[in-house]
């Protein structure tokens, strides 16, 4: 066989080919020149009795049948064939010795599409075999995909959307459906006419397919768009299968990237700026509906809604989710600008030594004074920062303001204290927090060790080298440093004493067992241990009964943190309680009883 002949055929070598013929020595050397073509993939059958039965388990993507075999012919073998709804479109080439009109006519009325005569010429083989894949792919391609824009169409991708569902129901794994609808197609198809409307559905698949894929994967996405989950579904309609969502606003935050992409410019279409409205509903699995069918109409409906409002947007089927995401969405904008209006606050939390009563510093909070929702505590707002990259500024905010309050009170007299402040992952992944805080303890003038600075467990443990060296290049600084939340990490005891940490805060779900069963105390009772041992001073975080209290008094914690003496307060407040005496009270009230 010549190179060329091969060459032409390669691209076909993951083509599943069956063979039936009773006689094994003749499939065997149907698959010996097939596989000098290269092809790979194959299933022999001699027992004709059983041939329905593997063609049905196997679905090849061409099927080689011998016509005269005993028992069960290929006669009756493609006659079963065409009768199954699966296999009815199944390439069949058929083998025969007969050359009379007759046979090759029956075969063509039950379905062949091409015959071989035996004994079988291998280039004629090779070449009917490419010819006969490269019809099917073509049909394929006809039935299963878009022709303008090369996206799987409805009916292949409600295939799609079919499989992923039934994968993901039991699990009851959350699926999402986006479905986006322009009118400007229709518009450019009455005004410009087909051809137009033709590109600008082309350029607005590429705009999506660049939307949501990396682009060190669009090279393999071009060559294999089914793999998006992205389909054109109707003449002016896109869909888009969005597996494994972890939460609804992942879906509203890529419809959102969606809208920004195509209206970002005008399309430029035969000299004229088409100006995109694009609407986009949003449905969930299972809440919105549990088949493709089902998912798809309550995607279409949630489109149906957004088309009233008369501009671009999106909108959830459930108009509870779509509430919710526009509030997020308006509070991520108003934190933006928060951030630079002056709203954010600091508010301070006691750190009171369990021994003397003496506080000893404070937890630097951050809360936003919104203008229109009053104080917002972190939890409403922080997942939003840290979402979209606002966590950063904060953080530096963070760190100035704390900075400069503790200058202050440096000036005021105020006895030494030491305040911690929270780093965030991304400040720290990048080396940005070192930088900045050596910028702001030379412009506060404040001395390195009345700040300590806190850092989660997990966040030292995702990569211990550079975690060493940023703790390394802050304790260089004279700043403090600590561990927080630990025991809800992964870290090992070989890491933990590497890192140069002078506390160790015990995370609040240890301490909210406490007194509790004798397990519960052992834990708590190891960590503190494990912190002294390692010349730490440990922290007991989210105390709030007094029992907790005298239980970690007894076990030789060494700090307080927590509801039972003050919640996070503002500055003049945490002044007064330093100047005051409560904290002594509650640690030993009976020395302050005897006073």
């Amino acid at each position: 066989m010549s190179r060329d002949l091969v060459a032409m055929t390669t691209p076909w070598d993951s083509a599943l080919v069956m063979m039936v013929d009773d006689e094994s020595m003749m499939t065997d050397v149907i698959q010996t020149h097939l596989e000098d073509a290269g092809y790979t993939r194959f299933v022999a059958c001699n027992d004709p009795r059983q041939a329905v039965q593997l063609i049905r388990q196997h679905q090849p993507d061409v099927l080689l049948l011998d016509l005269m075999m005993p028992e069960v012919s290929g006669f009756d073998v493609l006659q079963a064939v065409r009768a199954d709804e699966a296999l009815q479109y199944t390439p069949v080439i058929v083998l025969t010795a007969a050359s009379d009109p007759a046979t090759k006519l029956r075969a063509l009325e039950l379905g062949a599409t091409e015959f071989l005569s035996k004994p079988v010429d291998s280039s004629e083989l090779v070449l009917r075999v490419r010819n006969t894949l490269a019809f099917k792919r073509y049909q394929d391609r006809l039935a299963n995909v878009d022709l303008v824009t090369g996206l799987p169409n409805r009916e292949r991708f409600t295939r799609r959307l079919d499989e992923a569902l039934q994968h993901a129901l039991p699990d009851q794994t959350m699926i999402g459906l986006l479905h986006l609808d322009c009118e400007q197609f229709r518009q450019t198809r009455e005004t410009l006419g087909p051809r137009a409307a033709d590109t600008l559905l082309q350029k607005v698949a590429q705009c999506l397919i660049n939307t949501v894929v990396q682009p060190q994967e669009r090279e393999e996405a071009a060559l294999n768009p089914e793999s998006l989950g992205l389909a054109r579904v109707d003449s002016q309609d896109f869909a888009l299968i969005l597996p494994e969502l972890t939460q609804a606003e992942d879906a509203a935050t890529l419809a959102k990237d969606v809208i920004l992409a195509l209206t970002a410019a005008p399309f430029q279409i035969d000299g004229h700026d088409i100006f995109l409205v694009p609407r986009i509903g949003i449905a969930l699995a299972p809440s919105d509906g549990q088949s493709a069918n089902g998912l798809l109409k309550s995607a279409d409906l949630a489109c149906s809604k957004v088309k009233g409002h008369g501009k671009s947007g999106y909108e959830f089927f459930s108009a509870e989710l779509t509430a919710r995401s526009i509030e997020r969405l308006t509070l991520t904008n108003q934190l933006r600008l928060g951030i630079h209006r002056d709203e954010l606050r600091l508010h301070y939390q006691p750190k009171v030594c369990m021994r003397t009563g003496r506080i000893l510093g404070a937890e630097a909070l951050v809360r936003w004074q919104h203008p229109d929702h009053g104080l917002l505590f972190p939890g409403r707002f922080v997942p939003l920062a840290e979402e979209t990259g606002l966590i950063v500024e904060i953080g530096d905010w963070v760190t100035q303001e704390a900075c400069r309050q503790m200058a202050l009170w440096k000036q005021q007299g105020l006895r030494d204290i030491k305040v911690s402040i929270n780093v965030a992952k991304p400040q720290f992944d990048n080396g940005h927090f070192f930088q900045y805080l050596q910028k702001v303890l030379a412009q506060t003038q404040l001395p390195p060790e009345w700040l300590m600075v806190e850092v989660t467990e997990s966040m030292l443990v995702s990569d211990v080298s550079w975690a060493l060296k940023q703790m390394n290049d802050l304790q260089g600084l004279g700043v403090k440093l600590s561990i927080d939340d630990f025991g809800t990490g992964y870290s090992s005891l070989s890491y933990l004493k590497r890192f140069p940490a002078d506390e160790l805060k015990i995370d609040r779900s240890f301490i909210i067992d406490l007194p509790g069963q004798a397990k519960d105390q052992a834990i708590v009772q190891t960590v503190v241990s494990l912190g002294h041992s390692l010349g730490m001073q440990v922290v007991a975080e989210g105390v709030e009964e007094e029992g907790q209290l005298r239980v970690l008094q007894r076990m030789g914690c060494d700090v307080l943190q927590g509801f039972l003496f003050s919640k996070a307060v503002p500055p003049q407040a945490f002044e007064a309680l330093i100047l005051g005496s409560s904290a002594q009270a509650l640690i030993n009230p009976a020395e302050t009883a005897s006073v």
